[in-house]
């Protein structure tokens, strides 16, 4: 899959949650690889923000991100609506440090997505794939996020609130395509013995009717329910009538739950790449949502390139046979048995290294040790298909070594491993010479990287 940008520019415009000012927020096509960015236009010089999970300096209602003094807020639901959009690359051009709060929902943003479109870039996805159980818990607060393998990003959420209107409550997305129908629209809520603390702590000074689900439920005499509702701009309410406050009624009855899950994805998104795996979360917050999302940047910033995904349930692209017709290798040297991926910029192969392998015999023979050298033989085996596969009648060309940079060996090769050959262009092909960076793992290790330059060069 490639990585996709807006097709065109859009424009929203409205007061801050917390400022309570007018702002406006350009959200604007960006190149591949540029991931989501924000920009202060407002300040001297329009610093730039990368929105990821390591730039998160606060999370007191809502997220925000921020590169030295500079910040901006309540970014999760433009998050959300990108990240489920399937949006890789964007500029987000924001006269405020915050991201206006519309009427409290994605809906806004996920609407603007579809009307402007979606475009195709060059670049693949980079997709980050759950491949063992990952939890982060806070004993504090009850709360705690539970990551699982999945063939696709879902999510499961519970809320649990010391609350008549909101004690238990629950919602689901198994599909990102459901977004726009069962989550988009959820707005945020507060509670009304929270609003006079959170005025006093200089927020949601932009809070209203419009732009949140406001639950009074603590009683309070009427002057003082009437003092924050002069307080906030809104009309009054009788202090004997218990519940939702809001004109609007709920778009369904868990919208409270349904606007965590929001929320949710939103901090999910500053991880920088597309996910594939099952959240499961117990009264999530955004504290614990970005503490998750560090969790996994911390794992993508070790590695540039995840390990492989490999079933070996699923057909190969390529088997033996296919792959003895593009290469002229033969035993003892063809090392690459399969290939599950591929791409126009880069290939998986696979090679099963068994006790029978005949360099064994003297490398060594009390501990036997794959050499070196055959295990970057492998992955220029590995991307010669890549590079022949470029080519017609591939079986009447062959690929040579030209140049070999920057070999690391990390980890030793043993009778049992299976290996995984990530191979990658790192320029263009030009003129038949082809310039990669390869990879071979072992489960989720590296043992093996280096750079090498190949050509193509026809028979005789």
């Amino acid at each position: 899959m490639k990585q996709l940008t807006l097709k065109g520019e859009f424009t929203l415009r409205g007061k801050g949650l917390h400022t309570g000012a007018q702002l406006e927020a350009t959200f604007c096509p960006a190149p591949d690889n540029t991931g989501y960015k924000i920009q202060r236009t407002d300040i001297e010089g329009q610093p730039v923000i990368d929105a990821l999970a390591e730039n998160v300096v606060s999370t007191n209602r809502g997220t925000v991100v921020g590169k030295g003094e500079v910040t901006v807020s309540t970014i999760e639901h433009a998050m959300a609506a990108l990240y489920v959009s399937g949006i890789d690359n964007v500029l987000i051009k924001v006269d405020g440090p915050e991201i206006p709060i519309l009427d409290g929902s994605a809906k806004p943003f996920f609407e603007a997505i579809q009307a402007v479109g979606v475009e195709e870039q060059a670049s693949d996805k980079d997709f980050y794939y759950v491949k063992h159980k990952v939890e982060v818990v806070d004993p504090a607060t009850g709360s705690k996020l539970m990551l699982l393998p999945d063939d696709e990003f879902s999510l499961d959420v519970k809320v649990n609130f010391e609350s008549e209107f909101l004690a238990n409550q629950y919602a689901t997305l198994d599909h990102v395509s459901d977004f726009g129908e069962l989550i988009a629209d959820a707005r945020t809520f507060v509670f009304v013995r929270d609003i006079e603390p959170l005025l006093k702590a200089g927020l949601i000074k932009g809070g209203d009717l419009d732009n949140a689900i406001v639950i009074y439920e603590t009683p309070k005499t009427q002057d003082e329910l009437d003092h924050l509702a002069d307080l906030m701009g809104v009309p009054h309410h009788d202090a004997t009538v218990f519940g939702y406050i809001n004109e609007r009624p709920l778009s369904a009855p868990n919208e409270p739950a349904r606007h965590k899950l929001m929320d949710l994805i939103g901090d999910i998104a500053l991880i920088g790449r597309p996910l594939k795996g099952r959240v499961i979360a117990t009264k999530p917050g955004h504290t614990i949502n970005t503490q998750l999302a560090k969790a996994l940047r911390n794992d993508i910033r070790r590695q540039d390139v995840q390990a492989p995904f490999y079933n070996p349930n699923v057909e190969p692209l390529m088997d033996n046979n296919a792959i003895r017709r593009s290469l002229p290798h033969r035993y003892p040297f063809l090392l690459v048995d399969k290939v599950i991926d591929k791409t126009e910029h880069y290939i998986v192969g696979v090679k099963n290294v068994t006790t029978n392998e005949p360099f064994f015999q003297g490398h060594f023979p009390q501990e036997p040790v794959m050499p070196g050298v055959l295990l970057v033989e492998a992955m220029a085996q590995t991307g010669g298909l890549l590079v022949l596969s470029t080519v017609d009648e591939p079986e009447r060309y062959s690929t040579y070594f030209m140049k070999i940079d920057n070999v690391k060996f990390r980890q030793k090769v043993v009778p049992g491993d299976t290996l995984l050959f990530h191979v990658s262009f790192m320029t263009p092909l030009r003129r038949g010479m082809a310039v990669m960076k390869g990879r071979a793992f072992v489960g989720e290790k590296v043992v093996c990287e280096c750079e090498f330059m190949a050509q193509i060069i026809k028979n005789k």
